[in-house]
């Protein structure tokens, strides 16, 4: 799934407009980068925490030169899924117990853009 197949996803879930759910999208993924460049941690309970880790120094090997090269430690991000999302990609399926990973569905008789701010107030 890439980004433009995640805001479909979210937008025919919550019935939104797609450009919305784009916004949206782009303002949690630059929000959560922004935290950890920053060292800090973004959890997310039932789904898991993104953090920045320090990679230790290490022995890498130059092929071209056929020698030993030492690389220097340095900060990378990850992610450590949460419990409920571990037992979901076990399973292949998503369990009772991980519900949170089901997110929300607003009933077949909302109107598509029922969940929309009025007009006036929203940003174009």
């Amino acid at each position: 799934m890439n980004k433009r197949q995640l805001v479909e996803e979210i937008a025919d879930r919550t019935r939104l407009p797609p450009r919305d759910v784009a916004l949206v999208v782009d303002a949690f993924l630059a929000t959560v980068a922004r935290a950890v460049v920053r060292g800090e941690k973004v959890v997310l309970s039932g789904f898991g925490t993104f953090l920045r880790v320090v990679r230790a120094r290490r022995t890498a090997r130059d092929i071209g030169a056929g020698r030993t090269i030492r690389l220097p430690s340095r900060p990378v991000p990850a992610f450590r899924p949460g419990r409920p999302f571990r037992e979901a990609v076990a399973r292949r399926r998503v369990s009772p117990r991980a519900r949170t990973l089901q997110g929300p569905r607003l009933p077949e008789s909302a109107g598509r853009h029922s969940a929309r701010a009025p007009s006036a107030t929203r940003r174009r």
